[in-house]
């Protein structure tokens, strides 16, 4: 049963007499009451400054608040917000901050969102079907390509533009910059043979996460262009979601041609194209870069050993295991049971290892893709992971 308040005021009162008769060693009268020799002191102090007032409960709302603003300010706050709605806290305060006011970040934020001013991101569910993530360091060129699409901008004849960029990370010399009519795979994968056709393979790729460098559906994220550059042996290296600087250096790339080519076209598709081939010269062989010592990326690139050849590889397994062919709609056969692996593979062979407990292990390629439990006909996804050899 709770105690009342008067109750607990009789028990203090008590306690503070019995504290200042001193029949008793003070530790041992504290623990009689059950409290700790801090708050036997705190209530005796208490007492004999106040009397038995001062023994009832305080508020532990503090005084002051650090944060606290005045009207005036918070209104000069919500008219700088109102007038830049697009614009988040960081960059409100330091508007507010160049009129004289130094609030904290937090403070401007409080109050911003009391006020119904700040809209939160929606943060997107996470699919568990696994990602591939490798983080490699090239050590030399055509170690590690890049690869994103440029945010689009619009022609003077009103067509999007939006290029596909590769480059070479090693060197920083860009491979591709080209206005692509759509970011469907078959259209990427054109480009790309294009590359590897002129410049040979590269050993990965990085790109982010979205279509149609990876699907997020897919086991290990992979669409049906990521498991084409896997099947011709090359290694997959995902940003994390929500995280470019993940491929920075691509990105500040990015950033140049946005402020040197983007926009600044009097004409159509074509003359855009023409622009970028120009910027693309001379980013390459004429512009120094202060992380290549002043260098040029043409002084360092050279092109790979690894020769393209589409009508020789395949993909291989050891010789004991299954081989299965996926079907178009994404399944193989095992053992009269038809199990969905993922349509990204259609047309692909995929190896089963055989496990202990009468299961299989699926792989393409490198990857292991997930794990078959025959018995209920079913497949599980791998986790995140690094690749792997079979």
């Amino acid at each position: 049963m709770p105690w009342k308040e008067t109750d607990v005021m009789s028990l203090r009162s008590e306690f503070a007499l019995r504290a200042f008769e001193g029949k008793l060693p003070f530790i041992v009268l504290c623990h009689e009451y059950g409290i700790s020799p801090k708050t036997g002191y705190k209530w005796k102090d208490r007492f004999l400054a106040e009397g038995i007032g001062g023994l009832s409960d305080r508020s532990r709302r503090p005084h002051s608040f650090p944060g606290q603003i005045g009207e005036d300010q918070a209104c000069q706050l919500f008219r700088l917000k109102l007038a830049h709605m697009r614009w988040g806290p960081r960059k409100i305060r330091e508007l507010h901050a160049r009129q004289g006011h130094d609030l904290s970040l937090s403070t401007v934020k409080r109050i911003l969102e009391k006020a119904g001013l700040v809209e939160h991101r929606r943060r997107r569910k996470s699919k568990d079907c696994g990602r591939i993530e490798n983080r490699i360091v090239p050590g030399g060129c055509n170690d590690l390509w890049t690869v994103d699409f440029k945010g689009w901008w619009y022609s003077m004849d009103k067509a999007r533009i939006e290029p596909l960029t590769v480059r070479d990370a090693y060197s920083r010399y860009i491979l591709c910059a080209d206005i692509v009519p759509d970011g469907k795979s078959d259209t990427v994968k054109e480009r790309f043979a294009r590359l590897f056709d002129m410049y040979g393979l590269p050993g990965a790729i990085r790109s982010d996460n979205g279509s149609p460098f990876a699907c997020t559906r897919a086991p290990l994220g992979l669409s049906r262009l990521s498991a084409w550059w896997v099947a011709l042996g090359i290694a997959l290296d995902r940003g994390r979601p929500g995280h470019p600087q993940d491929n920075g250096g691509h990105e500040r790339m990015h950033r140049d041609m946005a402020c040197e080519v983007e926009g600044c076209v009097d004409g159509d598709t074509s003359a855009n194209q023409a622009a970028l081939d120009i910027w693309r010269q001379e980013f390459n062989h004429e512009r120094p870069h202060e992380a290549l010592q002043m260098r040029v990326p043409a002084d360092l690139y050279v092109k790979s050993q690894r020769r393209y050849m589409p009508d020789t590889f395949e993909l291989s397994y050891p010789q004991e295991y299954l081989r299965r062919k996926v079907n178009a709609n994404g399944g193989i056969h095992i053992m009269d049971a038809g199990i969905y692996i993922s349509a990204s593979l259609g047309g692909w062979d995929v190896g089963l290892k055989a496990t202990p407990d009468g299961c299989y292990t699926v792989w393409f390629g490198p990857l292991c893709l997930g794990r078959i439990d025959i018995e209920i006909e079913a497949f599980t996804v791998m986790p995140q992971q690094s690749q792997m050899n079979p």
